[in-house]
């Protein structure tokens, strides 16, 4: 899925989340509710993460091309390779 519509689609997620999390705020101090908003609040905070995660994908294709077209072999000192990256390359998708 390209990144906008990955952005779209977390976007509608992020503000349901948000509309839970509201809802369930203004609702008594229960269990179900707390279980509620939690829920909400998890949810909240995967969108936040995937939308990290898709930005993140973005720039390293974006350094690619900018490295096909500079014609350069090894980025300039500073950035970042594949090989410098805590965790190695960013993969992609199943």
């Amino acid at each position: 899925m390209p990144l906008p519509q990955h952005v779209d689609d977390a976007t509608t997620r992020f503000e349901d989340a948000q509309r839970r999390i509201e809802e369930a705020r203004a609702k008594p101090p229960r269990v179900e509710n707390l279980h509620a908003w939690m829920n909400a609040l998890s949810d909240y905070a995967l969108v936040l993460s995937a939308l990290h995660e898709y930005t993140n994908e973005s720039i390293h294709e974006k350094l690619h091309v900018l490295f096909a077209h500079a014609k350069l072999q090894k980025p300039a000192p500073g950035i970042p390779t594949d090989d410098t990256i805590p965790g190695g390359p960013i993969r992609e998708g199943p």
